[in-house]
């Protein structure tokens, strides 16, 4: 293995000096996300195997070209997981891709996102050095929060060689419970429940009809059940409806013949209800809203930023333009200065983020 990050080192040195850019990929399975891919692949799925896991001290360090499926699989053996739910979006999808992309799934606003669970991180920089932040012990400080900006770079800071990851014991217990009310008063009862100790693990409203996840020890699952009422999911129906929302498999994100574009708004979990046209899907106990719609970009980030939020263009639509809600200057200068700081010469997934980013 270190034969390979020597070859890595080397042609990063090499194309940094001609000026050459480079496309870190691993499977490829979330290549839509961001603006357009460019420069000569380089692909991590050689650099692949779990390094060390340790299920008592609840972390794993896994290379990036590990395929996503089997270090889950084998988390799952000893009764773990990866608490994000990092969506695969295709059986190729690979730990490094899942720490770029930094997309999590339905128990995101549950227990956090992909950077909260990242622990340290080893990466080759755009000068071809071999940069490790960070550890494999959860108190560890140093460069922690260095390796938790990776997450969602997109590859644009660097190649991700392994990551340490923190994971958690699965729950002992599971219902999910159905509602029918509109999206107002499930904003409302959310944040209502948000207020108190219940077990809420993750939250759907789409057309009228609202999907709660309880998970935890069976005691308060049971408690929260009788509390809350609703409709119980029979179990094998809850697990297709929480994985469809993590995958993207569910009926509401299928393009159909005519794809109208799909944004994911981002919005403090208290905002009103969004009136724009177009489907909605509303997750993380509101915090997180998925948009159907051929509205003007420039007309639904409006509405989006009144509301105290930013709008993601996710998939489908025009992706040369910006695909990102637009930083304020400020942040933009600190995006820069990141990048300049890790990619100097520019040639790691240029213009994926933003255009020179």
């Amino acid at each position: 293995m270190d034969d390979l990050i020597r070859q890595w080192s080397e042609r990063i040195r090499l194309a940094a000096a001609r000026g050459q850019a480079l496309c870190l990929r691993g499977g490829g399975t979330k290549h839509f996300y961001g603006r357009p891919e460019q420069g000569e692949p380089l692909d991590t799925r050689d650099c692949r195997g779990i390094i060390n896991y340790e299920p008592s001290e609840l972390v794993v360090t896994v290379r990036a070209g590990t395929p996503l499926r089997e270090l889950e699989a084998e988390l799952a053996a000893q009764g773990q997981m990866l608490a994000f739910e990092p969506p695969h979006f295709g059986s190729g999808a690979t730990v490094g891709g899942c720490v770029a992309a930094g997309l999590a799934g339905p128990r995101r606003a549950a227990v956090g996102g992909v950077r909260d669970f990242i622990l340290g991180v080893r990466m080759v920089d755009g000068r071809g050095d071999v940069l490790r932040f960070g550890g494999e012990v959860m108190k560890n400080v140093a460069g922690y929060d260095v390796s938790r900006v990776l997450a969602g770079s997109l590859g644009t800071l660097g190649l991700i060689v392994d990551v340490s990851l923190k994971v958690l014991p699965k729950p002992v217990a599971e219902a999910s419970l159905r509602f029918e009310m509109g999206e107002a008063a499930a904003l409302h009862q959310l944040n209502v429940w948000g207020g108190q100790p219940l077990p809420i693990s993750a939250s759907a409203w789409c057309g009228g009809i609202l999907d709660v996840r309880l998970s935890g020890a069976a005691a308060a699952v049971d408690a929260a059940i009788a509390r809350l009422g609703g409709e119980r999911i029979p179990d094998d129906l809850a697990a297709a409806r929480w994985s469809g929302l993590r995958e993207h498999s569910d009926a509401f994100f299928a393009p159909g013949q005519s794809p109208s574009p799909l944004w994911r708004l981002s919005l403090p979990s208290d905002a009103l209800a969004v009136e724009l046209d177009g489907a909605q899907l509303v997750e993380w106990g509101g915090a997180q809203r998925w948009l159907r719609s051929h509205l003007a970009p420039e007309r639904l980030r409006a509405q989006v930023a009144a509301l105290g939020g930013h709008a993601t263009l996710f998939r489908d639509g025009a992706r040369d333009g910006a695909v990102f809600h637009p930083l304020t200057p400020s942040m933009l200068a600190l995006q820069r200065n990141l990048k300049n700081a890790f990619d100097p010469a520019g040639i790691f997934n240029p213009g994926r983020l933003y255009e020179g980013i």
